[in-house]
């Protein structure tokens, strides 16, 4: 493993590298979705706002929350927990992630639960390429010991498997699940489900909007209009011809392709650290598995919401470009 480049007398580590990369994917996917939506052009710098200041509170909330998870350590050495080079959880990254993405989107008065849906794909792909930073830094997050052919060793990471093979009873060149490439290959397929049920939301608004929009272009536009600023409203609970929009179902309503990436990644985590090293706390369960479970709970109950309510998506107020 590289956990670190040598450029000369310094040293760039390979996981911030990847972080990087991490945010650059997820810009990518969320411009090209706001586009796509009608929410933003390409150039309006809505997308780097929307990843830059999340993705840095993201940090700050993994590097918290990892540290509170071990309080006699941090006690012990708070300048050294604090500032280390490796140490990040995905639920404190996951919560202050998102109360960053939430109070950005009211700032720029998007619905939250649209603007959720937008930035659900980009921050599924953008999760699964900062684990191969993980791979790269060999910085524990493998699994346990196995004799699988694509196991493999980190004798050199971070945190080297010679430990863990040692205290699991194995040989110390043993090698171990690499467990940050299956969330890699999870996280990319779970990136193309969003993004084709993002596809599905705006099939089913167009096929609402035009038969409408051909009769009364100027009542149509209205109904829109009347749908962004109150979701609740008649215009919101109707579709294009002013019936019910009961038949358009689940894909269609706002905060589904958020409910879905919940529900999601929550079944992959929960899932993966079954063959995890992380140290077993509620319930047998690890922390992560616990924040997991949670995520699946609370995707679960968006997902029963929204099929009750069966309230269509609606689209988010239009930003302007760089260019006007």
């Amino acid at each position: 493993m590289i956990p670190f480049l040598h450029l000369g007398p310094l040293q760039v580590p390979t996981f911030g590298l990847m972080v990087a990369a991490a945010m650059v994917a997820a810009y990518f996917v969320l411009r090209a979705d706001l586009a796509r939506r009608g929410i933003a052009a390409k150039d309006s710098g809505l997308a780097e706002a929307f990843i830059a200041l999340p993705c840095l509170a993201g940090i700050i909330g993994a590097k918290l929350y990892h540290v509170l998870e071990t309080p006699r350590q941090l006690f012990a050495d708070p300048v050294g927990e604090l500032f280390s080079r490796y140490g990040l959880a995905w639920f404190g990254g996951l919560i202050a992630g998102f109360a960053a993405f939430a109070w950005l989107a009211h700032r720029r008065k998007i619905p939250l639960l649209a603007m959720l849906d937008v930035g659900s794909p980009a921050a599924a792909l953008g999760y699964g390429v900062g684990r191969i930073g993980c791979l790269l830094s060999g910085d524990g997050d493998y699994g346990q010991p196995t004799n699988l052919p694509w196991g493999m060793s980190f004798p050199h990471g971070l945190v080297p498997t010679t430990q863990t093979c040692v205290a699991w009873g194995w040989p110390a060149n043993c090698r171990v699940q690499p467990t940050p490439i299956y969330e890699f290959i999870a996280a990319c397929l779970i990136a193309w489900i969003l993004w084709r049920l993002g596809a599905r939301q705006m099939a089913t608004i167009r096929a609402s909007s035009e038969p409408q929009a051909r009769n009364n272009p100027g009542k149509q536009n209205r109904k829109v209009s009347a749908a962004v600023a109150e979701p609740n409203s008649a215009a919101a609970r109707s579709d294009g011809a002013g019936a019910p929009a009961k038949s358009r179902g689940f894909t269609a309503s706002a905060g589904s392709v958020f409910a879905a990436y919940l529900l999601l990644t929550g079944v992959e985590r929960f899932l993966v650290e079954f063959i995890r090293i992380n140290p077993r706390s509620f319930f047998g369960m690890t922390n992560a598995q616990t924040a997991g479970l949670a995520s699946m709970i609370v995707g679960a109950l968006l997902w029963w919401k929204l099929r009750r309510s069966r309230q269509p998506a609606v689209a988010a107020p239009k930003v302007a470009s760089r260019q006007q």
